[in-house]
């Protein structure tokens, strides 16, 4: 039973990082996108790609905390007494986004709309740092099972903590600039924008994997453990999200617009779930595994029945959001 909610629980973080990661990249090309001419169209897309979706990606999120809190109390314990930092900052983050987001809409001022639209930006890289952070200092073992008494600041910013930021970064902006570039082609369809966002997405995969290349040789002497069970147990699918990530990146150059996004989502799972399945079976990377951080039973077979009910009826009405949105059914007059 214990294996099975760690499953469900994988599942929402997966989920999260795939269709979370290409909200919060969006920022960051929003970011990068330059002045208020030059990045008009650009920032243009952006809005309404994500328009109508972004908040429902978080939904996600409060999936995995639930399942974290009520599932593995202790292990939720632990992660929020010692990594209380990098998580206020991530849900800081998350309001200042949502709030320049919609508000830069309804600006009026030059000045109010640049001010908005940084904190959109900013915001959109310092979340995802932050959330890598977390998971660099899980995977590393950095945080203490008993509660408390762990670094607040050495625990995450530290070689694996960095590197799990700077990843989910460069991560984030390569499923933001795969997805953009199929948005440019459907349902208005602008060749010069899809060009725009194919050169970046080809960029970012590059700089995703020279990360990788370079995280070998961090994990190996910052997080051995980790780097074992990669290079050993996790080492199919590490595979996997390589040649998916070198095949959306030849699909890209091919000029196939919407099959990399499949292709893309499928790298970034993959390596989620080389994650998880090195740090099996402990929960903080290198100890407190599932069985000693579970839940009662009967609270377990509960967590069950609610994450069954919620893939039957949430995650239908997330799959019809995102199809009315890729067919411009949600803010089209017909």
């Amino acid at each position: 039973m214990t294996d099975a909610i760690g499953v469900i629980l994988f599942i929402g973080v997966i989920a999260y990082a795939v269709f979370g990661g290409a909200d919060f990249g969006a920022g960051f090309w929003d970011l990068t996108a330059g002045g208020a001419v030059r990045g008009s169209a650009p920032r243009a897309l952006i809005d309404r790609s994500i328009g109508p979706v972004w908040e429902a990606n978080h939904t996600w999120l409060i999936y995995c905390l639930v399942v974290l809190w009520t599932g593995f109390p202790s292990a939720f314990a632990a992660i929020t007494t010692t990594l209380y930092i990098p998580l206020g900052l991530a849900a800081l983050g998350i309001v200042l986004r949502g709030s320049g987001f919609a508000f830069r809409k309804v600006a009026l001022r030059t000045a109010q709309q640049r001010l908005t639209g940084v904190l959109f930006a900013v915001s959109s890289v310092l979340t995802p740092f932050c959330f890598g952070g977390i998971a660099g200092a899980v995977a590393s073992g950095r945080v203490p099972g008993a509660g408390g008494g762990g670094a607040p600041l050495s625990s995450w910013l530290n070689p694996t903590g960095v590197l799990g930021g700077v990843l989910a970064v460069v991560v984030c902006a390569y499923l933001a600039a795969v997805f953009l570039s199929s948005a440019a082609t459907h349902p208005y369809p602008d060749e010069a924008l899809h060009r725009y966002f194919r050169r970046r997405a080809l960029a970012a995969g590059i700089e995703a994997g020279i990360v990788c290349l370079v995280g070998v040789f961090v994990l190996h002497s910052d997080a051995p453990r980790l780097f074992h069970q990669l290079s050993t147990r996790g080492l199919a699918l590490l595979i996997v999200s390589a040649a998916a990530g070198l095949a959306a990146l030849a699909m890209l150059r091919a000029r196939r617009p919407r099959l990399p996004r499949s292709i893309a989502s499928l790298a970034v799972a993959a390596v989620i779930a080389g994650w998880g399945v090195a740090q099996y079976p402990y929960l903080l990377g290198t100890h407190l595994s599932l069985t000693q951080a579970a839940a009662p039973e009967p609270t377990l077979w509960v967590l069950v029945a609610v994450a069954c009910t919620a893939a039957v009826l949430i995650a239908p009405s997330l799959a019809a959001l995102y199809v009315l949105h890729e067919r411009d059914r949600l803010t089209s007059s017909a």
